[in-house]
């Protein structure tokens, strides 16, 4: 069937391609038919006359068969179908013909692989990521374990270490192999076209929902919800509150509306550095606002931070829409990173000036691709809410990548973008490795220190720095940061599934205010020490985090007892909640 697609392709007579059709699809049922009544083996068990009614039965089947055939023939010479159209009653065609003959046909003729539309099955997606993750979450584990026993025979007999090491290289080399060829068996699977397409549908699907929202016909009489973008926080925090505004908005159907003038980064709001989030609605006008929840009927509501809001509804991260969820689950490792990523899509549509800004300080970075992005956050969080990280953790995993991409033998240019609140961390990471191709602004470092990020320089600065990092090939950074988490975030816009081009060293991927984050178990596991879980197959666990050797950390909720686990037995649970489906749009 493929030769007769390249053949329909190429000709310019409709009525031929048909004919074309018809003949091959007679034949093999002609074949199949001969077959059935000339069995190899004389010694099977089935009777003549049970391969009379078989025979009998296909025959029918092929009558029917021969009906679609001569009706899609009518169709088209009738209509003048098209090109395009002609390929899909083709397809349709050679779907139900694949149907109809059965296993023996199918490993002879194998016309159609999955289904007509050539589309991944949720399973066979879930599997192919799943197996992507323990892949790195085994090597977690060995190479940790591994570690420990070199740390032991650092006094003892003299060549063990080099032996420990000999095993890291390889069992290192190894992973990257693996991880390569999952890599190409997502591309070479088939569905990588469905992929990319799916992902754009529904983005576009989402984007139209906002903007139907954001633009209601009568602003006087809309409903709306007022936030207020300047959240005590720094520009990473105040992304995601204005994200939290704009989840709750969209699942109360009401219009946000940002109030964002004298904001601590840019005086003059929001609106003079991104495009507005509504064109015919921006403010409150002389509507009376009620605190959250306020009255089904109250036309204005206003939401206080996340920290602070009760009742709780639930439908906050980490949940996604449940009519979306089927889709998402299929198509995206981590749905509600795609789905915080659409908002940010929105919001961060940039004004004339600041796009023209990123682009003249690209071409003055002389950014481009291939390119790793590395965030090192220091200042004011380490210490606090972060533990110090030297630069050295971050290049090994920067190394790591590049190592695996060139796993079959071709070589690409080292470089890295380096973001930092730090100018230091810029100089001592061109100094310490010189092969690599480092780009980074130190005075857009030195304008991200506490004393001097809330300026319009500043502002600028992490602007680029959050664009830079997020269209990188892979990001390598620190969950702690929410400037990280940002730029992750957006990366899935880009992509039909960016869930597994970054490298956390410290926190897994969570959300400031979320609700409970639950995996669950599909391996049982025994405790081996008092500080590991019973777990049941069936079980939920609230995760704290991930300790990158091969265990996480969280809470039975069957036993409420808190410890450790193999990261490798547990799923994400992905959480739904009824949101409105926008059938106008």
């Amino acid at each position: 069937m493929s030769v007769l697609r390249q053949f329909v392709g190429t000709s310019s007579n409709t009525w031929v391609r048909a004919l074309i059709i018809f003949c091959l699809a007679w034949a093999v049922l002609v074949y199949i038919f001969v077959a059935k009544l000339n069995p190899a083996n004389t010694d099977e068990s089935d009777s003549i006359s049970n391969r009379i009614n078989q025979a009998l039965q296909l025959l029918e089947a092929s009558r029917q068969r021969n009906q679609e055939l001569q009706e899609t023939i009518d169709t088209i010479l009738k209509d003048n179908v098209d090109y395009q159209s002609a390929q899909k009653l083709i397809q349709k065609l050679e779907y139900n013909l694949h149907n109809q003959l059965g296993v023996e046909a199918k490993a002879e003729f194998p016309i159609v692989y999955g289904n007509p539309s050539n589309e991944p099955t949720l399973e066979y997606e879930l599997l192919r990521r799943r197996i992507q993750t323990n892949i790195g979450e085994l090597w977690n584990f060995f190479s940790n374990e591994l570690g420990k026993v070199k740390k032991s025979f650092d006094h003892g007999p003299i060549g063990k270490n080099e032996d420990i090491n000999s095993v890291l290289i390889l069992g290192a080399e190894h992973k990257r192999s693996l991880l390569s060829d999952m890599e190409r068996l997502r591309q070479l699977d088939g569905y990588e076209a469905w992929r990319q397409k799916e992902a754009v549908e529904l983005s576009n699907l989402v984007q139209r929902r906002i903007h139907f929202l954001q633009n209601p016909t009568e602003c006087s009489r809309a409903k709306k919800l007022l936030c207020k973008l300047n959240k005590g926080c720094g520009y990473g925090c105040q992304l995601h509150h204005a994200v939290y505004c704009f989840i709750v908005a969209y699942a109360t159907e009401r219009t946000l509306i940002l109030k964002s003038k004298g904001w601590r980064y840019h005086k003059g709001g929001w609106e003079e550095v991104f495009q507005p989030v509504s064109d015919t609605c921006v403010d409150i006008g002389g509507a009376r606002a009620n605190n959250w929840p306020g009255r089904r009927e109250s036309q204005v509501v206003v939401l206080p931070i996340i920290d602070s809001l009760m009742p709780r509804p639930p439908y906050l991260p980490l949940s996604i829409p449940e009519d979306l969820a089927p889709r998402l689950k299929r198509l995206h490792s981590e749905p509600i990173v795609w789905w915080v990523g659409q908002f940010l899509k929105y919001l961060l549509r940039p004004q004339k000036g600041t796009k023209a800004f990123l682009e003249t300080s690209m071409a003055k970075l002389g950014w481009k691709k291939p390119i790793v992005g590395v965030h090192v956050r220091r200042t004011d969080k380490v210490g606090t809410e972060a533990a110090f990280h030297s630069i050295d953790e971050y290049m090994t995993h920067v190394e790591d990548y590049y190592l695996t991409q060139e796993i079959n033998g071709t070589s690409m240019a080292r470089r890295i973008f380096l973001a930092s609140d730090d100018a230091r961390v810029i100089d001592e990471a061109r100094k310490k490795y010189p092969q690599y191709e480092i780009i980074g602004d130190a005075e857009v470092a030195r304008m991200a220190a506490v004393s001097t990020r809330y300026t319009d320089t500043g502002l600028n600065g992490i602007i680029l720095d959050i664009h830079l990092l997020s269209i990188s090939d892979y990001l390598v950074c620190t969950f702690s940061s929410q400037v990280c988490r940002v730029a992750y975030e957006i990366m899935q816009t880009l992509h039909p599934d960016a869930g597994h081009r970054f490298k956390s060293l410290d926190d897994i991927y969570y959300y400031g205010g979320q609700n409970q984050h639950n995996r669950q178990v599909v391996i049982p596991h025994k405790p081996k020490s008092h500080e590991e879980l019973h777990l049941k197959a069936g079980d939920l666990v609230g995760v704290a985090g991930n300790h990158w050797d091969g265990f996480s950390k969280g809470k039975n909720t069957r036993t409420n007892q808190v410890g450790l686990f193999p990261s490798f037995k547990v799923v994400d649970k992905v959480e739904t909640a009824k949101l409105p489906t926008y059938p106008n749009v």
